[in-house]
């Protein structure tokens, strides 16, 4: 529903002017829903040369949670699963519309001290951690993975390899990904989707997953999700109807 402000304001020599303001400027805020909870990237619809690559990119400093709890949903009959990190909110807003298109359970990572809102703080972080090899730790409960065929994985692309919120899952819970089939979906800044695959696959060997299988990647400009509906329908389509 569309709400209406009016003012009243008197202008230059006590004329009265009739202003209005909607709330369209708060609905841009919210990009979609992803279990009836809001999404925020505030990133969607900048042009390439604002948005720099991502380099700046705002988040909420709680991961996309400082309002929302983390996205879980777990049911008995799905067969493929949506699991996902997201800082500013476009991997989330792609992990939506996967999610509205396959029924897919749905599981956020969510580690134990959350990246922070400004993006060079972020980026020392990240620096800090690739360099020591210490990555974050995981704080969330993971359900078994038995009863999946499917598991999307998404996250951002972090220095044109994996993001390690991700590599601290795989590091953890890599070991029970045998026999499944992985579908990576990931938006990024400019650079593509790195060796972020690679490492994916690398990660599940030495945690002694066998039998993995490996889509098609996904791979969407962090500015654009917004826009990415027909790939994802296009995408999602081609791994449905290969698994029939």
């Amino acid at each position: 529903m569309l709400i209406i402000v009016i003012f009243l304001i008197l202008g230059i020599g006590g004329t009265m002017i009739l202003r209005h303001t909607t709330n369209t400027a708060v609905d841009r805020q919210i990009a979609g829903r992803i279990s009836e909870q809001p999404i925020s990237a505030p990133q969607l619809g900048k042009t390439d040369s604002l948005w720099r690559n991502g380099s700046g990119t705002k988040s909420d400093g709680k991961d996309t949670n400082s309002k929302n709890k983390p996205t879980r949903k777990i049911t008995k009959n799905a067969r493929s699963i949506i699991i996902y990190f997201s800082r500013s909110g476009s991997t989330e807003l792609l992990a939506s519309k996967i999610a509205e298109k396959t029924h897919a359970d749905i599981l956020e990572i969510v580690v134990k001290d959350s990246y922070a809102a400004n993006y060079q703080r972020t980026l020392s972080r990240a620096n800090s951690e690739r360099e020591n090899q210490d990555y974050p730790k995981i704080d969330m409960k993971v359900p078994s993975l038995s009863q999946y065929n499917t598991i999307y994985l998404g996250y951002p692309i972090w220095a044109m390899t994996l993001a390690h919120p991700m590599i601290s899952f795989l590091n953890s819970y890599g070991k029970t990904f045998s026999n499944k089939r992985i579908a990576p979906f990931m938006t990024q800044g400019g650079y593509g989707q790195g060796n972020s695959v690679q490492r994916i696959q690398g990660i599940l060997r030495n945690q002694g997953s066998r039998n993995n299988t490996f889509t098609r990647p996904l791979v969407v400009d962090g500015n654009k999700v917004d826009q990415a509906d027909q790939r994802v329908t296009r995408w999602t389509e081609q791994i449905t109807n290969s698994s029939n």
